[in-house]
Protein backbone atom coordinates (compact mmCIF):
# COMPACT_ATOMS: atom_id res chain seq x y z
CA UNK A 1 0.00 0.00 0.00
CA UNK A 2 2.78 2.37 0.78
CA UNK A 3 4.25 1.70 -2.94
CA UNK A 4 1.35 2.51 -4.59
CA UNK A 5 0.67 5.50 -2.58
CA UNK A 6 4.08 6.82 -2.92
CA UNK A 7 4.24 6.07 -6.66
CA UNK A 8 1.27 8.05 -6.74
CA UNK A 9 2.94 10.94 -4.90
CA UNK A 10 5.65 10.63 -7.48
CA UNK A 11 3.55 10.66 -10.72
CA UNK A 12 1.40 14.04 -9.42
CA UNK A 13 5.15 15.46 -8.52
CA UNK A 14 6.16 14.52 -12.59
CA UNK A 15 2.45 15.99 -13.22
CA UNK A 16 2.92 19.20 -11.74
CA UNK A 17 6.97 19.70 -12.94
CA UNK A 18 5.95 19.38 -16.36
CA UNK A 19 3.21 21.83 -16.30
CA UNK A 20 5.45 24.39 -14.51
CA UNK A 21 8.40 23.53 -16.90
CA UNK A 22 5.40 23.95 -19.85
CA UNK A 23 4.33 26.98 -18.99
CA UNK A 24 8.29 28.35 -19.12
CA UNK A 25 8.31 26.83 -22.05
CA UNK A 26 5.28 29.06 -23.59
CA UNK A 27 6.45 31.80 -21.75
CA UNK A 28 10.08 31.87 -23.67
CA UNK A 29 8.33 30.64 -26.69
CA UNK A 30 5.89 34.03 -27.00
CA UNK A 31 9.06 36.06 -26.10
CA UNK A 32 11.60 34.90 -29.21
CA UNK A 33 10.65 36.44 -32.34
CA UNK A 34 12.33 34.58 -34.85
CA UNK A 35 12.56 36.82 -38.56
CA UNK A 36 9.98 35.30 -40.85
CA UNK A 37 8.02 36.51 -43.75
CA UNK A 38 5.56 38.45 -43.94
CA UNK A 39 5.86 38.46 -39.92
CA UNK A 40 8.27 37.67 -37.27
CA UNK A 41 6.96 33.88 -36.02
CA UNK A 42 6.84 33.07 -32.23
CA UNK A 43 6.79 29.36 -31.44
CA UNK A 44 4.00 29.60 -29.00
CA UNK A 45 1.79 27.58 -31.44
CA UNK A 46 4.90 25.01 -31.52
CA UNK A 47 4.63 24.38 -28.17
CA UNK A 48 1.05 24.35 -27.62
CA UNK A 49 1.06 21.64 -30.16
CA UNK A 50 3.66 19.77 -28.75
CA UNK A 51 2.29 19.54 -25.24
CA UNK A 52 -0.68 18.12 -26.22
CA UNK A 53 1.27 15.50 -28.69
CA UNK A 54 4.02 14.40 -26.45
CA UNK A 55 2.48 14.60 -22.61
CA UNK A 56 -1.21 14.24 -23.66
CA UNK A 57 -4.78 16.45 -23.13
CA UNK A 58 -4.37 16.37 -19.17
CA UNK A 59 -0.78 18.06 -19.16
CA UNK A 60 -1.30 19.60 -22.51
CA UNK A 61 -4.52 21.75 -21.14
CA UNK A 62 -3.07 21.94 -17.77
CA UNK A 63 0.04 23.81 -18.77
CA UNK A 64 -1.98 25.84 -21.27
CA UNK A 65 -4.51 26.52 -18.29
CA UNK A 66 -1.72 27.93 -15.68
CA UNK A 67 -0.06 29.72 -18.61
CA UNK A 68 -3.40 32.01 -19.28
CA UNK A 69 -4.03 32.25 -15.03
CA UNK A 70 -0.34 33.48 -15.03
CA UNK A 71 -0.84 36.04 -18.10
CA UNK A 72 -4.30 37.16 -16.50
CA UNK A 73 -2.64 37.66 -13.05
CA UNK A 74 -0.69 40.54 -14.57
CA UNK A 75 2.76 38.12 -15.36
CA UNK A 76 4.06 39.47 -18.60
CA UNK A 77 3.76 36.11 -20.11
CA UNK A 78 2.38 36.96 -23.29
CA UNK A 79 3.83 38.05 -26.56
CA UNK A 80 4.47 41.41 -26.29
CA UNK A 81 3.57 41.92 -22.41
CA UNK A 82 4.32 44.17 -20.76
CA UNK A 83 4.83 46.53 -23.93
CA UNK A 84 1.08 46.39 -24.57
CA UNK A 85 -0.37 45.62 -21.26
CA UNK A 86 -0.77 42.80 -18.75
CA UNK A 87 -2.97 41.38 -17.19
CA UNK A 88 -6.89 41.07 -18.15
CA UNK A 89 -6.27 43.83 -19.73
CA UNK A 90 -4.09 42.30 -22.43
CA UNK A 91 -6.21 38.89 -22.05
CA UNK A 92 -9.11 40.14 -23.36
CA UNK A 93 -7.85 42.25 -25.84
CA UNK A 94 -7.45 41.35 -29.70
CA UNK A 95 -5.55 37.84 -28.96
CA UNK A 96 -8.07 36.70 -26.29
CA UNK A 97 -9.59 34.39 -29.20
CA UNK A 98 -6.21 32.97 -30.40
CA UNK A 99 -5.11 32.50 -26.47
CA UNK A 100 -8.08 30.58 -25.60
CA UNK A 101 -7.44 28.61 -29.23
CA UNK A 102 -4.74 27.34 -27.12
CA UNK A 103 -6.29 25.57 -24.99
CA UNK A 104 -8.47 23.65 -27.66
CA UNK A 105 -5.24 23.28 -30.35
CA UNK A 106 -3.21 21.17 -26.95
CA UNK A 107 -5.90 19.00 -26.85
CA UNK A 108 -7.04 18.08 -30.31
CA UNK A 109 -3.21 17.62 -31.33
CA UNK A 110 -3.01 15.34 -28.12
CA UNK A 111 -5.09 12.73 -30.52
CA UNK A 112 -1.98 12.26 -33.04
CA UNK A 113 -1.17 8.48 -32.19
CA UNK A 114 2.05 6.59 -32.87
CA UNK A 115 0.05 4.61 -35.28
CA UNK A 116 -1.06 7.54 -37.60
CA UNK A 117 1.12 7.74 -40.87
CA UNK A 118 2.62 10.89 -41.97
CA UNK A 119 -0.04 12.46 -43.90
CA UNK A 120 -2.54 11.78 -40.87
CA UNK A 121 0.06 13.25 -38.26
CA UNK A 122 -0.20 16.46 -40.25
CA UNK A 123 -4.16 16.67 -41.01
CA UNK A 124 -4.75 16.29 -37.18
CA UNK A 125 -2.33 19.10 -36.60
CA UNK A 126 -3.47 21.24 -39.24
CA UNK A 127 -7.27 20.60 -37.36
CA UNK A 128 -5.39 21.32 -34.04
CA UNK A 129 -3.73 24.75 -34.80
CA UNK A 130 -7.02 25.80 -37.04
CA UNK A 131 -9.22 26.18 -33.60
CA UNK A 132 -6.54 28.67 -32.66
CA UNK A 133 -7.20 30.67 -35.93
CA UNK A 134 -10.83 30.26 -35.75
CA UNK A 135 -11.18 31.61 -32.12
CA UNK A 136 -8.61 34.64 -32.86
CA UNK A 137 -11.11 35.22 -36.46
CA UNK A 138 -13.99 35.16 -34.45
CA UNK A 139 -12.70 37.37 -31.45
CA UNK A 140 -11.30 40.00 -33.62
CA UNK A 141 -14.45 39.98 -35.71
CA UNK A 142 -16.63 40.60 -32.42
CA UNK A 143 -13.56 43.19 -31.02
CA UNK A 144 -12.95 44.98 -34.79
CA UNK A 145 -16.02 44.62 -36.54
CA UNK A 146 -16.78 42.25 -39.63
CA UNK A 147 -16.44 45.10 -41.96
CA UNK A 148 -12.71 45.05 -41.43
CA UNK A 149 -10.24 42.11 -43.65
CA UNK A 150 -10.56 39.92 -40.73
CA UNK A 151 -8.89 36.86 -42.63
CA UNK A 152 -5.78 38.93 -44.26
CA UNK A 153 -5.37 40.68 -40.26
CA UNK A 154 -5.40 37.51 -38.09
CA UNK A 155 -4.68 34.63 -39.93
CA UNK A 156 -2.66 35.24 -43.50
CA UNK A 157 0.61 36.45 -41.94
CA UNK A 158 0.94 33.32 -40.09
CA UNK A 159 0.13 30.68 -42.44
CA UNK A 160 3.55 30.36 -44.13
CA UNK A 161 5.44 30.01 -40.32
CA UNK A 162 2.25 27.58 -39.29
CA UNK A 163 2.55 25.03 -42.05
CA UNK A 164 6.61 25.15 -41.17
CA UNK A 165 5.66 24.35 -37.41
CA UNK A 166 3.22 22.10 -38.55
CA UNK A 167 5.36 19.90 -40.71
CA UNK A 168 8.25 20.17 -38.45
CA UNK A 169 5.87 18.72 -35.56
CA UNK A 170 4.78 16.17 -38.25
CA UNK A 171 7.99 14.67 -38.85
CA UNK A 172 9.37 14.65 -35.04
CA UNK A 173 5.79 13.72 -33.81
CA UNK A 174 6.63 9.61 -33.69
CA UNK A 175 9.60 10.37 -31.59
CA UNK A 176 7.55 12.90 -29.16
CA UNK A 177 4.52 10.74 -28.20
CA UNK A 178 6.68 8.53 -26.33
CA UNK A 179 6.73 10.88 -23.53
CA UNK A 180 3.16 10.28 -23.08
CA UNK A 181 4.77 6.69 -21.30
CA UNK A 182 6.79 8.19 -18.81
CA UNK A 183 4.03 10.07 -17.69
Amino acid sequence: MELIKNNNQSKLAKFFLIIILGSIALTISAKVKIPFYPVPMTMQTFVVLFLGLSFGYKIGISTVGLYLLEGISGLPVFSNSPERGVGMVYFTGPTMGYLIGFLFASYLASYVNSKDNLVRIFVKLTVAVSTIYLLGVLWLGIIMGWDKPIFSLGVAPFLLAEIFKILLLTFIAKKVIKFKKFI
